[in-house]
């Protein structure tokens, strides 16, 4: 049983691990994406560049290796270890594939904020949950234009919309992971964070770094 837990832990890490936003910009632009404006790898990094498609290259792919790792880390459990809990080999691989992402160690451990990921992994372990902090994070930025606030809001609702919109078992695992992604989320923006409060917080659109 541990051997499975660590067998589910790695692929999912290394899945998550992958910086797409990094390798598509690198690829197609001949630049490292960590140059341009914030220099984090993710897609809204990338749209800023001015690179539209690859952005959203971006941001699907770093939503489908969310998904495949949850995938992954539910085929592992159900073979290697079928008296583990389903949603608990779902939700060890959703977080270790966005840390991850966050720590990619092919980036020297500095990756993405997790915002695309996080929401990939959950679009598998929790759907109706994933769709309605997505849902709340088009409002937040439509009414306010902070790609961030959306973010920070959106993780931070994540755990409550699972509580009420996931039916069935519950391990408290599951639920652990939930909240555990989500404060991820949050801290891994503690700089949009204190720009926010500060008021210096660039709105999408304005060029700035976000």
């Amino acid at each position: 049983m541990p051997l499975a837990y660590v067998l589910i832990a790695a692929a999912s890490f290394l899945l998550g691990s992958i910086p797409t936003g990094y390798l598509l910009f690198r690829i197609f632009r001949k630049q490292d994406i960590r140059s341009v404006g914030s220099g984090n790898i993710g897609a809204t990094n990338v749209l800023r560049s001015g690179s539209k498609g690859l952005a959203a290259a971006t941001f699907l792919l770093d939503v489908l290796k969310g998904c495949a790792s949850v995938w992954l880390g539910a085929a592992l459990g159900a073979v290697l270890a079928p008296t583990l809990a389903p949603r608990n080999a779902e939700a060890l691989a959703a977080l270790c594939a966005v840390l991850g992402h966050m720590f990619t160690p092919w980036l020297r451990f500095k990756g993405g904020k997790g915002v695309a990921t996080g929401f990939g992994v959950f679009l598998v372990a929790a759907p109706l949950a994933a769709l309605a902090a997505i849902t709340l994070f088009a409002v937040i930025f439509a009414l306010s234009r902070y790609v961030s606030l959306g973010s920070i809001l959106a993780a931070a609702s994540f755990p409550i919309f699972a509580w009420y919109m996931v039916k069935g078992d519950r391990p408290a695992f599951f639920i652990a992971v939930q909240a555990a992604v989500a404060l991820l989320i949050i801290v891994r923006h503690h700089q949009n964070i204190r720009r926010l409060l500060a008021g210096t917080e660039s709105r999408f659109g304005a060029g700035k770094p976000a």
